[in-house]
């Protein structure tokens, strides 16, 4: 599924193609439960009757790999929409101001080197297909940083648990004071 839209809006409430399995509140305020959830892109149009909530995110550049991560990210990557990935998962995630303070170079370091988070990641794939969008470069006033997309298989699912399980026990997790985690399948 190419889209050569940056900006996206996930739109929970009654109706969308995505229905929903479960919600479960990780650390911080939960989001009103929701029945379904669908995915727009910029450019397509919203319908506002039927939605409790609507989360903005926008993609971007890698921000915390190097060139050899880049690359083997690319290689062993696949993209969104397969038609065999009917499972899916919304993950939005806010992290705490201390997180913010630190310089770019203390993130990545706790991000790869003490968390390991792309070499989790790499397990993962490419069972599971994942986009990530940035919040906080739309505006202050979102109410999470990152919203992580992901898209597998129904027979990945024990798959996309343990990518989950994992990053969630490194330090980088130290640092999350929001997250709420969307199970979907396609209705």
């Amino acid at each position: 599924m190419t889209n050569p839209s940056r900006l996206f809006l996930f739109a929970g409430g009654s109706h969308g193609k995505w229905q929903v399995q479960s919600m479960n509140t990780i650390t911080g305020a939960p989001l009103p439960i929701i029945t379904h959830l669908h995915v727009y892109s910029e450019g397509e149009s919203v319908p506002e009757k039927d939605l409790l909530w609507t989360l903005r995110g926008i993609t971007s550049n890698e921000r915390y790999v190097n060139q050899e991560e880049k690359k083997e990210l690319i290689a062993k990557q696949e993209g969104l929409g397969r038609p065999h990935a009917v499972q899916g998962a919304l993950i939005p995630i806010r992290k705490k101001p201390e997180w913010w303070a630190l310089t770019q170079e203390k993130r990545r370091e706790i991000f790869e080197e003490s968390s390991k988070h792309i070499q989790i990641g790499m397990k993962a794939l490419p069972a599971i297909a994942r986009r990530l969008h940035h919040c906080r470069d739309l505006s202050s006033f979102e109410p999470f940083d990152f919203l992580t997309w992901f898209e597998f298989a129904p027979e990945e699912t024990a798959t996309f648990d343990q990518l989950v399980a994992d990053l969630r026990a490194t330090p980088e997790w130290d640092y999350v004071d929001r997250e709420i985690d969307i199970r979907l399948v396609l209705s």
